[in-house]
């Protein structure tokens, strides 16, 4: 803002409500309200840890939540109606990309490395093979049935599909309920360290860089308090670029490892957020000088032609308008040119695991190119 500019206009609303599920990459909404960041724009921000993500929609929904750190494909399937009751939405941003991993129990991941491929490890199991995820059009389902895919099995199928919260996910796994998993981290690290799973495949190596948490309102929020929207973007773009200090997420982690927020130890925590070891392409991303948190519209159109994919929905000519309706471009991109971060316009043309690319321009083409559909 320079000096002829007028100042920003008041937050109508100051004190939020903010909802997250306990997951590493809620870092960015503990490290805005630790340090308080949201004062410095007229906000208070009261955090609330929800026990899953059917219970953070329903409080969202009925306005008990002003906003939420939630599953890009759980905001579109809202908006759909898909599997509860439909209500127009909001994302205001994206909060991280990738850290979320795909786990297979001891037995599978053995199966697999003897037999050279996911059928024929499957095929050695005496019950039909149970995976999880951890909401039906969330993300984790997303990467897990794409995995799947690509490696030949068919999600509707062949396996069976269950919905399970993430902290519960490592309990499901040792009593041997599951036969393998897709859940953000640090679940799946956790679960490999106490030695009752392996993890196969990062989410970042199905998608490098995809889109995974956003923050998410109804769209009834945007309109009736513009300017608290906007304060609310500015808040959590100064989190995400805190994070992206040294040192900073160890030193976020040992507010996650506590009882009321993870309960896991602090350092295993870090571990995934630092990324020691992976790949930058994997690796959980925060910021990025603001290259991570743009709402592309070309991405929400992608969870749109997963549900096609699997029988969510009937094909529509009308995704970009759905996105450019849920996705808050506009008022992200004022929030953060405001804080002098960089807007990233440029279209994304991600490769997948599969060797897809995804370019945003022809959904129907896309889906139709996929041998294994419903």
């Amino acid at each position: 803002m320079n000096a002829t500019s007028p100042p920003p206009a008041a937050p109508e609303k100051t004190h939020l409500k903010i909802g997250f599920v306990p997951l590493a990459d809620a870092a960015p909404l503990v490290a805005a309200k630790l340090l308080e960041f949201g004062h410095a724009h007229g906000l208070t921000l009261e955090l609330s840890r929800q026990p899953s993500w059917a219970a953070l929609r329903d409080k969202l929904l009925a306005g008990e939540l002003d906003a939420a750190h939630t599953l890009y494909g759980l905001v579109y399937g809202v908006q759909l109606g898909i599997g509860g009751p439909q209500q127009d939405m909001g994302v205001l941003m994206v909060l991280n990309r990738n850290g979320q991993a795909i786990t297979l129990s001891n037995r599978l991941a053995d199966a697999l490395a003897e037999h050279g491929t996911l059928p024929r490890a499957l095929a050695t199991l005496e019950r039909k093979p149970v995976f999880a995820q951890t909401f039906p059009t969330g993300t984790h389902a997303m990467w897990l049935y794409y995995w799947l895919a690509a490696q030949g099995v068919h999600p509707l199928r062949d396996i069976e599909s269950v919905v399970i919260p993430p902290p519960q996910m490592v309990a499901a796994l040792t009593e041997e309920r599951l036969d393998g998993l897709c859940v953000g981290e640090p679940w799946s690290a956790l679960a490999q360290q106490r030695g009752v799973g392996r993890t196969v495949i990062r989410s970042g190596e199905i998608w490098p860089a995809h889109p995974e948490k956003v923050l998410a309102c109804r769209r009834d929020f945007v309109t009736r308090y513009p300017n608290t929207a906007r304060a609310l973007v500015q808040t959590m773009l100064e989190a995400c670029r805190w994070l992206d200090g040294a040192g900073h997420r160890r030193e976020i982690a040992q507010w996650l490892a506590r009882p009321e927020m993870l309960g896991v130890d602090s350092a295993l925590i870090a571990e995934q957020l630092e990324g020691a070891g992976v790949p930058d392409g994997m690796r959980m991303k925060f910021f990025e000088d603001g290259a991570v948190n743009d709402p592309l519209e070309s991405e929400g159109v992608w969870f749109l032609t997963q549900f096609e994919r699997w029988g969510m929905m009937a094909r529509r000519d009308d995704y970009r308008e759905i996105a450019q309706g849920v996705n808050q471009t506009a008022l992200y991109r004022e929030a953060a040119r405001a804080m002098g971060v960089e807007v990233f316009e440029a279209l994304r043309k991600p490769a997948f695991v599969d060797g897809k690319v995804w370019d945003g321009m022809n959904p129907a083409a896309y889906v139709e190119g996929f041998g294994v559909r419903v």
